[in-house]
């Protein structure tokens, strides 16, 4: 086995987990997951079936990541935050099968106890804060925060609040990438 699992942790058949990763105590992989190399699933976390996790996930303690979920390469998954997958959810109905999808793409970053509803994907590098409640789809690079979630900035690939200058240009700290804001877009400058 290239991969750790917990003695505590259990792993349900057909499940695909690349080499590197690491499944903590009281954790559940249900049937037919996908999960990438070097992946970190924390402590009491359940991954229900069909989930697809890219490469260097991580996914810190008390998460579910329910079906209909898909989360690219890079996603950090903050501690006790949740997704939906069922819009209208009844005890009394059964909503099987209705699940509505929500994809989490590459480098976003979740924050702790931030709540997805189901069906908004989240853009590449997406910074979403503590607590925040998200109901709408959000773009690549956006800072959000509140409840409902409102954008209050745009981020770097580092991680970092970028402040634009009068060229519509701005520069990580960090990493000294550059970014431009266009039609209320960002993308990295090559």
């Amino acid at each position: 086995m290239e991969y750790f699992v917990h003695d505590t942790a259990i792993i349900d058949e057909g499940c695909s987990i690349g080499k590197g990763t690491k499944v903590w105590h009281f954790s559940h992989i249900m049937p037919n997951c996908v999960i990438g190399e070097n992946c970190n699933i924390g402590q009491n976390c359940v991954i229900s079936p069909e989930v697809v996790l890219g490469k260097n996930v991580k996914i810190q303690n008390n998460v579910s990541i329910y079906t209909g979920v898909i989360c690219e390469d890079d996603v950090f998954l903050g501690p006790s935050m949740v997704f939906t997958n069922v819009i209208n959810p009844r005890s009394g109905v059964n909503r099987r099968g209705q699940y509505t999808k929500t994809l989490v793409k590459k480098g976003a970053s979740i924050g702790a106890n931030a709540t997805i509803v189901c069906g908004h994907d989240i853009g590449r590098y997406a910074f979403i804060g503590a607590g925040a409640v998200v109901t709408k789809e959000i773009p690549d690079y956006a800072l959000v925060i509140g409840n409902p979630a409102k954008q209050v900035g745009w981020m770097s690939e580092y991680g970092h609040k970028l402040i634009f200058n009068d060229q519509n240009e701005a520069t990580c700290p960090e990493s000294n990438e550059k970014y431009k804001i266009d039609n209320k877009k960002v993308f990295k400058i090559k």
